[in-house]
């Protein structure tokens, strides 16, 4: 065996190197300002146009088209797990961060006030229009309403109302909202406690387990229960979260004075962007195997389902990755900071919600017919051309001016513009 001595140059300079990359990522750390991830507010952009053209895919008939591509295209609803990877590293990182520096993370008040403003306004203004200009949404009844309203359809219906079936994963993502608190309790990052690399590792390989049970044997017993979708709620999805909060802790650590040595492959990595997408890449070719299940309406096996939910966290572990630790000064770093490119971002979540909408409104409005398999590209630009500038106009008079209310009774008002990648957003 060949031990790796000081002698050894190229050891030596590795060693040098990893150490500057994260000298790099705590300098950009210090100063006890709110930390912001630009790279990050593309990758939303990213999850939000990925699954706008896995549903127009799907409505166009083109999955069965293509070949291995036609495959992959059901599998772009990857990106509701890269939404969720952003939230779970987000919205950990406060308490970690806060509790690091031996600061006070929000109230739960603040913080669910906070949570609420961010999702439901926006929420409300794709849910309503569904409602009222969707023709199979006519028959809605005042319980129809007040479950589309409420988030509560995944939990006391058996199917989503037409023009909001991607809302599902907004009820999710808001039942990890509301347990966040409690989880962080648990690691010990509230009271003015700090909480340890292994209880953060404690929690995280139980929310796995948790997950794991869920999928292989829960969601068959409650769906042969007559609870239909029971697959949609939050134990089936907390790897995908998990992966978020783990790299939360794994950036706190690499920032806190004392460094975390052990940490420098992922640093490394982060900063080879370009290997990041592709093992992103190469994962999604696998998920678009028939060891991720099916296509379309059959339901996957729960080792299926299983594989599919890994797949998936690690592609979003991946690619949050490239932004939790970039090198600002390389060229993708600069690449996704642009304004023009982040501005994407800012309007992922309106886009989200608008889109299916929208493209109720094309099908309504057009000759098209839906699962033809030859109107892709015409069906997803006018999805597109409209989508867009509405979700522009949601962003800029919706959701901007809601977003600084979030600061409302507080005496220290951030002067940060409201955005997915600001953590005090």
């Amino acid at each position: 065996m060949t031990h790796t001595t000081d002698s050894d140059p190229d050891a030596t300079a590795h060693a040098a190197d990893s150490a500057q990359q994260l000298d790099h990522v705590r300098h950009q750390s210090d100063g006890g300002a709110t930390p912001i991830f630009p790279v990050l507010d593309p990758l939303r952009a990213v999850g939000a146009f990925a699954v706008v053209l896995t549903h127009v895919t799907f409505w166009t008939g083109d999955y069965f088209r293509h070949g291995i591509v036609g495959r992959m295209l059901p599998r772009l609803d990857v990106g509701v797990a890269l939404f969720f990877v952003l939230s779970g590293f987000l919205l950990a990182h406060q308490y970690f961060a806060a509790a690091q520096r031996g600061r006070p993370h929000d109230s739960s008040l603040r913080y669910y006030w906070k949570r609420f403003l961010r999702i439901y306004p926006l929420y409300v203004i794709g849910v309503v229009p569904a409602m009222v200009f969707v023709e199979a949404n006519s028959d809605a009844g005042a319980g129809a309403w007040a479950k589309a309203l409420t988030m509560s359809d995944i939990y006391l219906s058996d199917a989503l109302r037409p023009g909001q079936t991607q809302m599902w994963s907004l009820a999710t993502e808001v039942s990890f909202y509301l347990v966040l608190p409690l989880l962080m309790v648990v690691v010990g990052a509230t009271g003015g406690r700090r909480p340890t690399t292994r209880r953060v590792m404690g929690l995280a390989v139980s929310l796995v387990v948790l997950n794991l049970v869920w999928t292989l044997s829960v969601n068959e017993r409650l769906r042969d229960a007559g609870v239909g979708l029971a697959s949609q709620w939050l134990p089936n999805y907390l790897m995908w979260f998990t992966a978020g909060l783990a790299l939360a802790w794994a950036h706190v650590l690499v920032t806190r004075s004392s460094g975390a040595p052990r940490l420098y492959w992922l640093v490394a990595l982060a900063r080879q962007p370009g290997v990041c997408w592709a093992i992103a890449g190469s994962l999604l070719v696998v998920a678009a195997t028939p060891l991720s299940g099916p296509m379309l309406f059959d339901l996957p096996t729960p080792a299926e389902a299983l594989t599919r939910q890994v797949l998936y966290a690690l592609i979003g572990g991946v690619l949050v990755l490239t932004g939790v630790f970039a090198d600002p000064e390389s060229g993708y770093a600069r690449f996704m900071s642009r304004r023009s490119v982040r501005r994407l971002g800012h309007i992922s979540y309106a886009v989200f919600c608008l889109h299916l909408v929208v493209l109720h409104l094309v099908y309504w409005a057009t000759p098209y017919t839906m699962f033809e398999g030859n109107d892709l590209l015409p069906v997803l630009a006018l999805t597109l051309v409209i989508t867009v500038p509405l979700a522009e106009l949601a962003y800029r008079f919706v959701e901007t001016p809601v977003m600084r209310l979030r600061h409302v009774g507080s005496a220290t008002p951030s002067s940060t513009p409201p955005s997915a990648t600001t953590l005090n957003s």
